[in-house]
């Protein structure tokens, strides 16, 4: 049966740098959707977010934030000045880890390699709290 189900999560990052693992509260939405056979497209409707599917408690999750660091520094370069100082790197981020992930459905799971986890990216102190959009499409 064809169809989409859809569901949108708060996300706590704290206000800090984070990469925050997705993956159980995707796999927790497929099962309460009865979901078996499709698509799982995560969003996130932010402009200063992104999404990453990468290894997580290994370092990967820390090298990530340091690579970020170095491409997006926290000073005053940025035209867009708003918020904290720095802020304006939090907008280029999507560019680098866009705001939406999508991840085949097989025998109601994930088919996602063994060490990859579904994450959300954030360098925005700003915003503690995100919202993610979890959606599945039946096929």
């Amino acid at each position: 049966m064809w169809g989409v189900k859809s569901v949108v999560i708060e996300v706590r990052t704290g206000g800090r740098e984070s990469v925050h693992d997705l993956t159980g509260k995707c796999a927790t939405f497929l099962a309460d959707v009865g979901a078996v056979e499709g698509l799982l497209h995560v969003w996130v409707p932010h402009a200063t977010a992104g999404l990453a599917v990468l290894e997580t408690g290994a370092g990967s999750d820390e090298d990530l934030l340091g690579a970020l660091r170095q491409l997006l520094p926290v000073d005053d370069r940025w035209r867009h000045r708003h918020g904290s100082t720095g802020h304006g790197r939090d907008h280029v981020l999507p560019a680098l880890c866009p705001p939406y992930a999508s991840v085949p459905v097989l025998g109601g799971r994930m088919a996602l390699g063994t060490w990859q986890s579904v994450c959300l990216v954030d360098l925005n102190g700003d915003n503690p709290v995100r919202q993610v959009r979890l959606s599945f499409w039946a096929g």
